[in-house]
């Protein structure tokens, strides 16, 4: 796993701190890191965290535009692989942690079980509702971190 947890010359920014780096990083690239976001609106949901010390998204350079692409369909092909999503969305609010960043939240229409436990999907079939978590713990976490890895790039 140490392969998917290098940062090379990169450094954890206040968002990705907040959301649990390191322990919640699922992948790292060069311009993105992808993170189990520790709050389970749904099965698999994730923040996408931008490395660049931007706050706007317009403000990205033309390589993270160009990697996006390659991050959101690794992204795309573990959650469907692992969990079999109907919808994905890409939330990017930026309220209160200014750092460039989505939510990434798979979208169920019905409730769905991973280790004994059932997730639902509170707002479907309309936006999510963030509000309402997945009660999960640290295991667990670590239990879902590790089957979307064991799909990342399948």
């Amino acid at each position: 796993m140490a392969e998917y947890l290098n940062l090379g010359t990169q450094t954890l920014n206040a968002t990705m701190r907040k959301f649990g780096a390191p322990a919640s990083c699922i992948r790292h690239y060069q311009h993105w890191s992808v993170m189990l976001r520790p709050a389970q609106v749904t099965l698999g949901a994730l923040v996408l965290v931008a490395f660049e010390p931007v706050n706007t998204f317009s403000d990205l350079s033309s390589a993270s535009f160009a990697e996006l692409k390659i991050v959101t369909r690794d992204i795309e092909a573990s959650l469907k692989n692992t969990f079999s999503y109907n919808k994905l969305n890409y939330l990017m609010l930026m309220m209160v942690d200014p750092d460039v960043h989505f939510h990434v939240i798979p979208r169920y229409a019905g409730t769905k079980q991973f280790a004994e436990q059932e997730f639902i999907d509170a707002g479907w079939p309309g936006p999510p509702d963030l509000e309402q978590i997945n009660p999960t713990d640290d295991p667990l976490n670590r239990m879902i971190l590790d089957s979307l890895l064991e799909n990342w790039n399948a």
